[in-house]
């Protein structure tokens, strides 16, 4: 892990540039917001935060190397607006498949995403009490009220590559300034550039009659996911969970494809391996690998071993010597 960056003090700008190869110190690591993280590709986890803070806004850059899902908030009061730097079909957003040229956006309050390989987030956080004015004054009317929800809107392709590249050029001047004697007024100006090429990419009309329909659907995995983690010592059958929600295996499989990407069984596994990792990290001494295992249903070790070291990189073992 390599850093640098400037200590935050209440009136100043900031910036944090930290390379990661730990997962949770990764997502830990992003100033101000709560977030946690499942590995769910193979490989060692390396990755890099790229953080600025300007008077109510926050510009990011994270880069990660393995599929995520990434989960958990940033606060009440803002609204975020991302993009990926290059698009990929096995991107997801709050239960929605992000197409190409298109940016997530949503009030702060919840943050649910599931990453690819390789893949690069570009992104803008700001405050309501910037953002609400600043919408007023551009369009006459009030913040859009869609805003409350966590959507995916279409932008142009040629939209998409001017905010893109000003994301990357933004993000480099404005820690440039930030990191040595600051012009307070240069950076609002980079502030206000940046913000406003944001809500100028946005689609003029929102069309969320398909909103209730994807907002069941992923309350329907997420109701899974919190059954199937409720029995981790001895996980239910697919059947028992369907069996508990009331759902058919075929509309289980369906949702968990259009939400993640994935199929229940799959996402299942990689949260229970996730899980003994986090265990075997944390053990106290005299721990064994089997009694962290057994904990996460784990009991043929073998083939236990085997798939651990497919999608981490490494043996439990290893991961026990080394926390």
């Amino acid at each position: 892990m390599t850093s640098t960056q400037k200590s935050p003090t209440p009136s100043l700008p900031w910036v944090q540039v930290l390379d990661t190869q730990d997962m949770d110190h990764h997502a830990l690591s992003q100033k101000g917001w709560a977030l946690h993280y499942e590995q769910l590709s193979s490989g060692q986890f390396k990755g890099r935060i790229h953080q600025v803070q300007l008077p109510e806004v926050t510009l990011l850059r994270e880069d990660t190397n393995i599929a995520l899902r990434q989960r958990g908030r940033l606060d009440n009061s803002v609204y975020g607006f991302a993009m990926a730097l290059k698009d990929s079909s096995d991107l997801f957003f709050n239960g929605q498949r992000v197409p190409e040229n298109a940016i997530m956006c949503g009030k702060g309050d919840v943050v649910d995403m599931t990453t690819p390989d390789n893949f690069t987030l570009i992104a803008v956080v700001v405050e309501r009490d910037l953002l609400n004015p600043l919408w007023e004054r551009m369009y006459q009317k009030p913040l859009a009220h869609w805003l409350e929800k966590q959507l995916v809107l279409q932008t142009s392709g040629v939209k998409a590559k001017i905010l893109r590249d000003l994301q990357i050029t933004v993000l480099d001047q404005a820690s440039a300034l930030a990191n040595r004697q600051h012009d307070p007024q240069a950076l609002r100006q980079l502030r206000d550039e940046i913000l406003m090429e944001w809500i100028e990419a946005l689609p003029s009309q929102v069309d969320m009659h398909e909103l209730p329909t994807l907002e069941r659907r992923k309350k329907l995995v997420d109701k899974a996911c919190e059954l199937m983690l409720g029995h981790t010592d001895e996980p239910l059958s697919i059947l028992e969970v369907c069996s508990h929600l009331g759902t058919s295996r075929r509309k289980l499989n369906y949702s968990f494809q259009d939400v993640l990407g994935t199929t229940p069984v799959k996402y299942l596994r990689a949260l229970r391996l996730n899980g003994v990792r986090r265990g075997l990290r944390d053990a106290a001494k005299g721990v064994m690998v089997q009694d962290v295992a057994a904990h996460w249903g784990f009991w043929h070790l073998g083939q236990f071993a085997q798939d651990y070291k497919r999608l981490f990189g490494e043996l439990p073992s290893s991961t026990l010597r080394h926390p």
